[in-house]
């Protein structure tokens, strides 16, 4: 699959942050209502200097397996809270590459707007792969909410400071923790939440990013460093 290539990755914090802030503007936070077949799903894990990404293709609405593709790569750039997508976008966008079933909706282990400059994973690689994209993060990085009721799909909104609603806050099953679901790129709050719930199976995360994550830890495992 192809991407855009529209800045430098050896930037430092202030340079990365307006690069997001510049690249926010090119965000479309509509989904284009396209008829969904294929989705994908991406993870990635690190052992010790190597970065491991991972992204799964499966058929909509039947969540059936159709590919699996994966890079590994030493890893270039610091954790930073708020700029993942620097330290994870450049693996990532390797494995992209070699994906051939192309995908409709791209989920991603992280975040889309529900981010301080309102530019998360999601919505950083979406822009590039230019793809509709969801952030489905396993905890909270910015924003404010209710607590879901203790029931499976329950949902309460997640808004920004400043009282934007960008995105929910959303229980997939009874007594676990619920899942920070926002829009990327091409993609709103409520088809993000809606499509997130129609991958959800048996387990708390909806099965894209949750087979991913299986991929990503099995090559953890095996790799050598």
């Amino acid at each position: 699959m192809r991407y855009r290539e529209l800045h430098r990755w050896d930037l430092n914090v202030e340079e990365a942050k307006k690069v997001q802030v510049e690249l926010r503007r090119k965000l479309i936070l509509q989904f284009p209502g396209i008829d969904v077949k294929t989705i994908a799903g991406v993870d990635l894990a690190f052992k010790g200097d190597k970065a491991i990404a991972v992204v799964v293709v499966l058929s909509y609405p039947d969540l059936e397996f159709l590919e699996y593709e994966s890079h590994v790569e030493k890893i270039n750039y610091p954790y930073i809270p708020g700029l993942l997508s620097f330290r994870e976008g450049p693996p990532f966008l390797k494995a992209w590459k070699k994906v051939k079933v192309e995908p409709d909706i791209v989920f991603f282990d992280g975040q889309g707007i529900a981010h301080p400059r309102g530019f998360g994973l999601a919505s950083h690689m979406g822009v590039l792969i230019e793809k509709p994209s969801i952030g489905v993060a396993k905890s909270k990085l910015f924003g404010n909410y209710s607590e879901p009721p203790n029931e499976p799909f329950a949902k309460s909104p997640l808004y920004s400071p400043g009282g934007k609603m960008i995105g929910y806050v959303v229980r997939t099953k009874r007594n676990s923790k619920p899942l920070f679901v926002s829009p990327g790129y091409l993609m709103d709050p409520e088809n993000a939440v809606h499509f997130t719930l129609k991958c959800v199976k048996n387990y708390r995360l909806p099965e894209p990013t949750r087979m991913a994550h299986i991929f990503t830890q099995r090559l953890r495992k095996s790799l050598i460093i």
